[in-house]
């Protein structure tokens, strides 16, 4: 990733990062939109135009959308809506929802560094085990061939 990568950013340069063949592909991104209050509506659109192009270039290849989570100062009625507008897109899309990657490491000091914003070597740990258990699955259907 792109350290402060937005939506946008990553709608952008989408074309130059498809370049190749996959089988599976993870799409994380939203979390910096979240951080900047950026409108529901938009991230909400250039995610669909993201899967949607993803879609378009790997018509076999298996999506997988993971959740991401705006902070709390934004206010309730924006974190639920930042919060089902990925379970939308994935479901709009096909894909498969990946649950918050940061679930059991949002807001602990002990698993996230200093900034209190990005994991350390043991909040990856769990951030790792919280991708595989969506992600393993996936992996085995494109493996037996389902």
């Amino acid at each position: 990733g792109v350290s402060g990568e937005t939506t946008a950013g990553l709608l952008r340069r989408l074309d130059w990062l498809m370049r190749g063949n996959f089988d599976v592909i993870l799409v994380e991104s939203g979390a910096n939109d979240g951080l900047r209050g950026t409108p529901i509506a938009t991230v909400k659109q250039n995610l669909r135009e993201i899967v949607s192009h993803i879609r378009s270039a790997h018509p076999a290849a298996r999506i997988l959308v993971i959740q991401m989570e705006a902070p709390p100062n934004l206010g309730n009625n924006y974190a639920a809506a930042f919060h089902s507008l990925f379970a939308d897109v994935a479901r709009e899309n096909g894909a498969t929802l990946v649950p918050f990657l940061l679930d059991g490491v949002a807001g602990n000091r002990e698993l996230n560094q200093a900034d209190g914003m990005h994991p350390n070597e043991r909040g990856e740990h769990i951030v790792a085990d919280n991708v595989w258990r969506s992600l393993e699955p996936v992996l085995r259907q494109v493996a037996t061939g389902l």
